[in-house]
């Protein structure tokens, strides 16, 4: 992410109802410095006088990035990670794995459970395997919106006996 609106000093994130967030952190790429991030609930994003882009819910929660204030003229470029879970977008049909989620940051990834292999993506992605040998999907959006991606994945089969 980049700022560039002079005097702005965070950036908030807002968390899709039904989804759980963990691990958020920033970086300020220009420097390589850790940034303060804090997750906020309910009346306390209330409270901090955070946009929360709607009503502000008991159950509504925002992630926020704290960075020093951006100069006239200047920018900052950010670079945000956050772990989601979302059981309302994923699920097993005839034992197949289905992800079925919009995904709006420039870049996302998607790593299957561990024994899935990928059967099946919408939306183009880059193929790989982590060092535990579960399957990663890297997106890149480069336009101004959200990117619809459905994916299926089924359970690899067992080597046969020898």
């Amino acid at each position: 992410f980049t700022e560039t609106k002079e005097g702005a000093d965070r950036y908030v994130n807002v968390v899709r109802q039904g989804s759980t967030v963990s691990n958020p952190s920033a970086t300020a790429l220009d420097t390589g410095e850790s940034l303060a991030v804090e997750t906020l609930k309910g009346e306390a994003i209330t409270k901090a006088g955070i946009d929360a882009g709607g009503p502000v819910r008991p159950d509504s929660e925002v992630v926020v990035a704290h960075f020093p204030k951006v100069a006239k003229g200047r920018s900052l470029r950010l670079r945000i990670r956050e772990t989601y879970t979302d059981p309302g977008r994923y699920r097993l049909e005839d034992g197949e794995l289905v992800f079925d989620r919009s995904l709006g940051r420039p870049r996302n990834a998607i790593v299957l459970p561990a024994g899935f292999y990928l059967t099946n993506c919408s939306v183009p992605a880059t193929v790989s395997e982590t060092e535990d040998g579960r399957v990663r999907l890297d997106f890149v959006n480069p336009r101004n919106d959200e990117i619809a991606v459905l994916l299926t994945a089924r359970v690899r089969p067992r080597p046969a006996a020898r």
